[in-house]
């Protein structure tokens, strides 16, 4: 399988529920490494797997919305848990809309197989969210 990863960078605030998550109950900020893999079986007659430039523009564009943005005041996160898993499954299914809309180019949305989103806390802890496209 051949790829493409682009990345980018969002910062937030949210807060938590349950005691599983100790002082992470109150408000506190975040600042997520964010990591998009897009995959395909076959390169396209480019030699390529999609447009890096495209790709990475994709990415800012799903990320501005939450840029700066307390999660907890957004509608639609209304009574979740806005965990790095959470998000990443969010990120993945904004992504997955904007490319079969194609926001990568003519013909890229059908031939890519799958797509990875990867948000990294800190040098030590990431979660992420894989699935097809």
């Amino acid at each position: 399988m051949y790829t493409v990863t682009v990345s980018d960078h969002v910062m937030i605030a949210h807060s938590f529920r349950g005691a599983v998550f100790g002082p992470a109950q109150r408000l506190h900020g975040a600042t997520y490494g964010v990591e998009a893999t897009f995959r395909r079986r076959q390169l396209d007659d480019d030699g390529i797997v999609c447009d890096i430039g495209r790709a990475l523009e994709l990415l800012k564009e799903v990320l501005a919305p939450l840029a700066f943005t307390n999660l907890d005041e957004l509608p639609e996160f209304a009574g979740k848990n806005t965990t790095t898993e959470f998000l990443a499954g969010v990120l993945h299914d904004r992504l997955k809309a904007r490319v079969a809309a194609g926001a990568l180019g003519p013909g890229t949305a059908g031939a890519l197989d799958s797509l990875q989103v990867v948000l990294r806390e800190s040098p030590v802890a990431w979660a992420g969210f894989d699935g097809p496209l």
